[in-house]
């Protein structure tokens, strides 16, 4: 639990810049708190998987079938429009897996993307500056990974989420930390999982603790009265 505070915790509060944090999974709704309290942190900010779909929408962009939370496309609006306020760059996906019936059948770019035929599942993602996550010339000091960039337990998905693994395996010197059991998960289907600099184990306790809120445990813990 201690090595969870120093690293979340250093993330959070005292991170090196640059500081890029990357999202994944299927809601916005599982993230909204998360992205809030980074925004105000990072200096980039990747958004894959699922969720991704609702703020290509918010974008006026078409998805086809793709995951889409309706009721949050205002909300990716106003998120987007808060990180170019804060001059944090949003990256998002742009080369997607076209599926018919869960079968990966081609990649398509966001300019070609179908509207009736197939399923983007948006599982192959490839970042449109993905190499800010790489090192050399753009070296990351910090790195967040939370969630993958789509269901790569399926074969044919994996290989957004596994570049991005690999991406960060390969930025020497960051500190890398992974959180959420997908996504450690997703490390070591990428057999990279030796190379992060830290794998949290604190499940949703540690999202929360991503989103500022007070555990109680560690509130307890921490008090010096």
């Amino acid at each position: 639990m201690e090595k969870e505070l120093q690293y979340l915790g250093k993330a959070l509060e005292n991170p090196e810049p640059p500081f890029i944090a990357i999202l994944g999974g299927a809601k916005v709704s599982d993230k909204i708190g998360v992205i809030r309290n980074l925004m105000s942190k990072v200096d980039s900010l990747i958004i894959g998987g699922g969720m991704a779909y609702t703020f290509l929408k918010a974008q006026g962009q078409e998805i086809g079938k793709s995951l889409l939370e309706a009721d949050k496309v205002e909300l990716a609006r106003q998120l987007l429009e808060e990180a170019k306020q804060r001059n944090v760059k949003i990256l998002l996906p742009i080369d997607h897996v076209v599926a018919m019936n869960r079968r990966p059948t081609r990649w398509c770019s966001r300019s070609r993307r179908p509207t009736d035929s197939g399923r983007p599942h948006g599982a192959g993602h490839r970042s449109e500056d993905d190499r800010i996550v790489l090192g050399g010339n753009f070296a990351c000091p910090h790195i967040v990974w939370n969630g993958p960039m789509g269901v790569f337990e399926v074969p044919g998905f994996s290989r957004g989420t596994f570049k991005i693994a690999h991406a960060v395996a390969e930025n020497v010197g960051a500190i890398s930390i992974v959180g959420g059991g997908d996504t450690v998960s997703a490390v070591h289907g990428a057999e990279v999982a030796d190379k992060m600099t830290h794998i949290s184990t604190g499940g949703g306790a540690s999202l929360e603790f991503l989103e500022g809120k007070k555990l109680p445990g560690v509130e307890a813990l921490t008090d010096k009265k």
